[in-house]
């Protein structure tokens, strides 16, 4: 399988690979920068690089069978790669790090708004938790300045592990009722912000270092989606 570099260091712009496997479907590398779609965050784009100068787009990044799928814009472009080829995989980086904020920015929304998520989106310019409350006692004004105030104190986020075990022990660790935690490979990855005290939560996907690398923030919308689903929307007020 592929070797996640982006599991352990969010910044990472690109990386030297051997090709495991080439078509169509997509290009199998023995370690990736590339993050590939789940849990609400897109999959990263960029470019794979050819030792003989060549680049070849990717245009998204998936899961698969074998390992982390990086799919060619030119599904044609996998013929020039051949198993154990050296190339050096690129991210589009700017679309990255607006994910990697974007996606902080809902850790912070989810610790700021009572009540368990049901569904959640990250994009490059905005973002979006449901959660699951009968009434919203909050105005869109409120939420953002308690957003923007966490994004000022500039809190460190990181990122450490824990046991199968250790989580089913401590259920209330899981805000998420859409999407579980991947357990089973025996080690769950947390997410904490300001050393827990703002939020903990299971998460899989990538993340800023400080909250003031975000930037400020507007709620964009407050929406009802169901007598007991309140969809909250955010965005880069840039």
């Amino acid at each position: 399988m592929t070797e996640e570099l982006f599991r352990t260091d969010s910044y990472l712009k690109d990386c030297t690979a051997i090709v495991v496997s080439a078509g169509p479907e997509g290009i199998v590398l023995d370690r990736t920068v590339f993050y590939p779609m789940g849990g609400g965050q897109p999959g990263d784009s960029g470019e794979v690089r050819l030792a003989d100068g060549r680049t070849l787009r990717i245009s998204d990044t998936r899961k698969g069978e074998t390992g982390i799928l990086h799919i060619p814009e030119n599904p044609e472009d996998a013929a020039h790669l051949t198993p154990g080829d050296t190339v050096t995989a690129v991210l589009d980086w700017e679309r990255r790090h607006r994910h990697m904020r974007m996606h902080t920015a809902l850790h912070l929304m989810c610790a700021s708004v009572p009540g368990d998520v049901t569904g959640g989106q990250v994009a490059a310019d905005k973002g979006r938790l449901d959660f699951d409350l009968p009434d919203v006692s909050f105005t869109k004004e409120e939420l953002a300045d308690r957003l923007n105030a966490l994004i000022a104190a500039d809190h460190p986020v990181s990122a450490r592990w824990i046991t199968d075990a250790e989580l089913a022990a401590q259920p209330d660790l899981v805000r998420t009722l859409s999407v579980k935690p991947p357990m089973g490979a025996g080690t769950v990855r947390l997410i904490s912000v300001a050393g827990d005290t703002v939020d903990l939560q299971p998460c899989g996907g990538t993340h800023v270092a400080r909250t003031g690398e975000i930037g400020p923030l507007t709620v964009a919308k407050i929406e009802n989606k169901g007598k007991q689903n309140r969809r909250i929307t955010i965005a880069f007020a840039e």
